[in-house]
This record gives C-alpha cells, structure tokens and sequence, in this order.
C-alpha cells in the first residue's frame, strides 16, 4: 500500500470504507480499517476471516498485522478508524498497543467494546456515516449466517 495523507476523521474512513468494500467484493464481511499516524495513513486491513478462513483476521487485526511491528511510540499517536464498532477481540488489541483514539462510522450494526475503551481513556468518535450503515445493512440482510458466525452467535 502507498501511504497517502489525509486530512479529517472523514477521509480517514473513506479509506476504511473503501477497504469494507473490497472486501465484501471478495466474499467477505464488510469491515474495513486503517490506522492514521499524524495524518497519514500506515495501513489498511479488511475482515478477511471467509478470505483466509481465518477466525481472527478482522478488519482492525488486519490493519495492525499490515502495520508490522512499531514502536509504542508510534501507536501512542495512531488513531484506528473502523467502519463498525470494534467487537472484543479488536477492542483489546487497540488497549494492547495502547492506540489513543478510535473513529467509528457507525455503531448501529453492531455496538462493540465502546464502553470498555472510554473507561480506559480511549477517544471514542462514532460518526454515523450513512454509507457504512448501509453497507453492514445490506450485508446482515443477504448474509445473516455469515453475520452470525462472524460476531459469535448462532
């Protein structure tokens, strides 16, 4: 991936939304992630757990793998942008590597470890893009046992 700047929460999730994109053009959940250093983008990650038969490659887990390995210094700077609120698994890798700030495009679909990442001083921004919404609308419509095995339930 090239690395490109953006300037606001709003381009950062463009970028996620486009990963969510592909990655239902794949076959796959539509979750995309990118994690934003000092308005540039380091990488990108979508859920590929269907691509790679993989059960924890979310798209934030995807994210940081693409990332590589980087000083806490550099993730206590970071902000991951997530199209959907961040399920547990996610929740504690963002505490794990101590990322300050997190923006969500919707929480509608699905509402994750919001609560847990505010009680731990984590900025938690929801913008409520009508595009991410719909995109996870569509998906639980036409796949919901896809959704559900995806988020744990039967």
């Amino acid at each position: 991936m090239t690395r490109q700047q953006v300037s606001d929460d709003a381009e950062a999730l463009a970028v996620a939304l486009a990963e969510a994109r592909a990655g239902r053009a794949e076959g796959g959940v539509p979750i995309g992630a990118a994690l934003v250093v000092d308005g540039e983008v380091l990488a990108v990650g979508r859920n590929k757990r269907v691509q790679e038969a993989s059960p924890i490659l979310h798209g934030e887990t995807d994210c940081l793998a693409n990332a590589g390995r980087l000083p806490a210094s550099v993730y206590a700077r970071a902000t991951m942008v997530t199209t959907l609120s961040p399920c547990d698994m996610c929740t504690g890798a963002i505490l794990l590597y101590g990322i300050p700030r997190v923006v969500i495009g919707e929480n509608r679909t699905f509402l994750g470890g919001e609560h847990l990442l505010r009680t731990r001083g984590v900025e938690v921004v929801v913008l409520e893009d009508r595009d991410c919404i719909e995109l996870m609308r569509e998906f639980v419509a036409a796949e919901p046992e896809l959704w559900n095995e995806d988020i744990g339930e039967e």
